[in-house]
C-alpha cells in the first residue's frame, strides 16, 4: 500500500466545510435513548452517528452490548434524520448484520486491530465494500501492527479508508485512560498524508473534562476530525459513562474548537524557519550529549564486568529519576515527559551495558 491522494475521496466528496465528526453513545441501550440522541445530533456538526451495538468488555459479566437489534434502531435514526450511522464489527456475522442493516460507516476496535487473524476475517467479508472502514490503533503502541490492518482492508479492494487514534494502553497511571502517544500518530501521518485520520477523545481521556483539549490538540496536528461518544444523560449510561458528553457540549465545542491554517503567509514562514533551525541545532546538541552519556554508560559497564557486579542498581536508578524529575520542573518540563525520557535513557544505557557484559 502506498499513499495516494484518492485515499481522502470519501471525505472530499462530503463536501463538509469544518472537521468530520462522528458521534452518538458508547452503546445502543434502547430504541428511545437511540432516537433521541439521534434527534439531537440532527442540529448539530455530526454527519455520522455513531453507536456500539457489540461491545467487547475487558471482563464478562459488563454490559456487552444489546446486539443484532440494536442495528433496527439505528436504522430508524437514520431514516429520520438523514444522518450516517456506525458501528465497530468484531467479526464476519457482525459485518453481515451490519452490511444488511445499512451500516454506512465501520469500524475495526483496538482489541481487534491486535490480530491479523481477525482483521482479515473482516477484510475478507467486507472484500470490494464501498462502505467506509475505519481502523483503531491497537491496544499497544504498534505502528506496524496498526498499519497492517489497514492494508490488509487495502488488499481486500476496500479504498474507503481511514485510521483512528484511540490510545494506547500503559500500565503506568497517567491522567489520561490511555495515553495518547501522539508521536506515533504522526509518524503513521508522515507515511500516509492522504490517509484520513480521526481522534477518539473519549477512549484517550477516560474523563469527559478532557475532550475538548484532545480534540484541540488533534486539530492542531492536522487531523481530519473526530470520532466522540455522546448520551443525552451520559452520567446514567449503561458504558463508559464517565467519558460521554451530552450533545449540547457537543455543539459549543464544535463552535469552540479553533481549526488551524496548515501553512502561514510568507513573513511568518520566515520566522518559523528561523526558530525551526535553532531547535534543529539544539536537537543536534541533544544527540551528540546522549552519544557522549552512553560512552560513559560503556566505561561503567566495563567496571561492573570486571567487577562481577549486576547492571541494575535500584538505588542509583531511584535518585536520578527523583533527580532529574525535579530539574525537569525547574525548566517547566512535565513530570511525566521527564520520566519517559529519563526511562528511555536508561533503558538504552542498560542495553549497552548488558552488550558489554555479556560479551
Amino acid at each position: 500500500m502506498k499513499n495516494d491522494k484518492n485515499l481522502r475521496n470519501w471525505l472530499t466528496e462530503m463536501n463538509l466545510d469544518h472537521p468530520l465528526v462522528i458521534a452518538g453513545p458508547c452503546s445502543a441501550e434502547t430504541e428511545e435513548q437511540v432516537l433521541t440522541i439521534a434527534r439531537q445530533l440532527k442540529d448539530s456538526d455530526a454527519t455520522v452517528m455513531r453507536a456500539g451495538i457489540w461491545k467487547p468488555r475487558t471482563r464478562p459479566g459488563n454490559f456487552e452490548g444489546v446486539g443484532a437489534i440494536g442495528l433496527d434502531w439505528l436504522k430508524k435514526a437514520k431514516e429520520e434524520t438523514g444522518l450516517m450511522i456506525a458501528t465497530e464489527v468484531a467479526n464476519k456475522t457482525h459485518v453481515d448484520l451490519a452490511l444488511k442493516a445499512g451500516v454506512d460507516v465501520l469500524w475495526i476496535g483496538a482489541r481487534s486491530t491486535v490480530s491479523p487473524f481477525i482483521v482479515q476475517e473482516i477484510a475478507d467479508a467486507l472484500e470490494g465494500t464501498d462502505k467506509i472502514v475505519l481502523v483503531k490503533n491497537p491496544v499497544n503502541p504498534d505502528l506496524a501492527l496498526w498499519l497492517g490492518g489497514v492494508e490488509r482492508l487495502y488488499n481486500a479492494n476496500i479504498k474507503n479508508l481511514g485510521v483512528i487514534h484511540r490510545g494506547f494502553s500503559t500500565y503506568e497511571k497517567i491522567k489520561y485512560r490511555n495515553n495518547p502517544e501522539w508521536q506515533i500518530a504522526i509518524d503513521l501521518q508522515n507515511q500516509f498524508p492522504d490517509l484520513p485520520i480521526l481522534v477518539d477523545p473519549s477512549h484517550i481521556a477516560g474523563n469527559r473534562n478532557l475532550v475538548f483539549d484532545i480534540c484541540q490538540t488533534a486539530l492542531d496536528l492536522n487531523y481530519d476530525g473526530m470520532i466522540v461518544e455522546t448520551h443525552h444523560t451520559p452520567e446514567k449510561a449503561w458504558s463508559d459513562a464517565a467519558q460521554q458528553i451530552t450533545p449540547d457540549f457537543l455543539k459549543q465545542m464544535t463552535i469552540d474548537l479553533r481549526i488551524r491554517n496548515k501553512e502561514g503567509a510568507e513573513e511568518f514562514n520566515k520566522h518559523l524557519n528561523v526558530m525551526r533551525s535553532k531547535i534543529d541545532i539544539i536537537d543536534n546538541q541533544i544527540i551528540d550529549f546522549l552519544g557522549k552519556r552512553m560512552s560513559v554508560a560503556d566505561e561503567i559497564g566495563e567496571l561492573k564486568k570486571e567487577n562481577n557486579v549486576a547492571i541494575l542498581q535500584p538505588e542509583r536508578w531511584s535518585k536520578v529519576l527523583n533527580r532529574l524529575t525535579m530539574e525537569g520542573e525547574k525548566n517547566s518540563l512535565s513530570k511525566d515527559f521527564v520520566e519517559r525520557l529519563t526511562k528511555a535513557i536508561h533503558e538504552e544505557s542498560i542495553a549497552h551495558q548488558h552488550k558489554i557484559i555479556s560479551q
